[in-house]
């Protein structure tokens, strides 16, 4: 006979109590793929519910793949006077769910699905940080936007779309080179493919958008800041080339890169492009559907 067996006859004799097994901590589930995610319904507010269902006016969004140097665009546009640029959110692996009938029926009579009130979720956080900056417009640039670009223009009908590309082998291979144990080469090829593809029908088939590129931004920023700042309607500021050193504490690893050369508070020189014959067959398509193909 088991001790807490023996226990809880003891203790039932004399009080009518048992002891039970503490329940055994659910193992974590594995995380999704951004593009596996189960949609959440949800339903676009019109431009007469708007006032009351969004504080966030005209959000920055930036669809672009890992490794695409979208965290040095963060910093470059947040040192703008008029743009907060906050690590990223990863807003779309944010659940909200209610825990019984009665809560599911109470928002269903209030008119919200789960999408809704998640979109109320991310809208307040996003206003939250805005606030907190005393700026007046948000740049959020989390790499799996690319796979939700149709769920953020439906939660923000004002948004607007910045796309970030880079040589799909360069994207590539720094994603190898971050973790060469974890990720082979090929591995690598295999991650960014689907990002890349993500970022591709977003720009193709979704909203209007000014696509920039991160050789461009690297070889001539002051440039490419002032294209990006007249789609925004915002003045260039010279800041935004030299945005300030950053500390361990605000470069965190998960949340963007935190690597020297983006800590370092300026724009540093890109790798040179590689030749032909270094990019592997199954990023050809994407290199000429991007112009990098000569």
């Amino acid at each position: 006979m088991s001790l807490l067996r023996s226990a809880n006859r003891a203790l039932a004799a004399t009080t009518g109590l048992q002891v039970r097994r503490a329940p055994r901590e659910p193992s974590p589930k594995p995380a999704l793929n951004p593009a596996e995610r189960p949609a959440a319904p949800y339903r676009c507010p019109s431009a007469g519910e708007r006032a009351a269902d969004r504080l966030l006016q005209q959000p920055v969004f930036v669809i672009s793949s890992i490794r695409s140097g979208s965290t040095l665009l963060r910093m470059m546009l947040g040192a703008h006077s008029r743009l907060h640029a906050p690590h990223e959110l990863h807003l779309g692996a944010i659940d909200v769910t209610c825990a019984n009938w009665f809560s599911e029926r109470a928002m269903k009579a209030l008119g919200l699905d789960r999408g809704d009130l998640e979109h109320l979720l991310w809208d307040r956080v996003m206003h939250r940080e805005l606030v907190k900056a005393g700026k007046e417009f948000i740049v959020e640039k989390t790499p799996a936007n690319a796979y939700m670009y149709r769920r953020l223009r439906d939660c923000w009908p004002d948004a607007r779309f910045v796309f970030l590309l880079r040589h799909p082998e360069s994207v590539a291979r720094s994603w190898h080179e971050s973790d060469p144990a974890k990720r082979p080469y090929d591995k690598a090829v295999t991650d960014v493919l689907r990002y890349l593809n993500a970022v591709e029908e977003a720009r193709t088939t979704g909203p209007d958008g000014c696509t920039v590129r991160y050789e461009d931004i690297t070889a001539d920023p002051e440039r490419e800041m002032r294209r990006l700042c007249g789609f925004l309607g915002v003045h260039y500021e010279p800041a935004m080339l030299h945005y300030g050193r950053k500390s361990g504490g605000e470069l965190v690893r998960g949340l963007g890169d935190w690597r020297e050369n983006i800590r370092s508070g300026t724009v540093q020189p890109g790798r040179p492009l590689p030749r032909q014959e270094e990019v592997p067959e199954r990023l050809r398509a994407m290199c000429e559907a991007w112009g990098y193909a000569s």
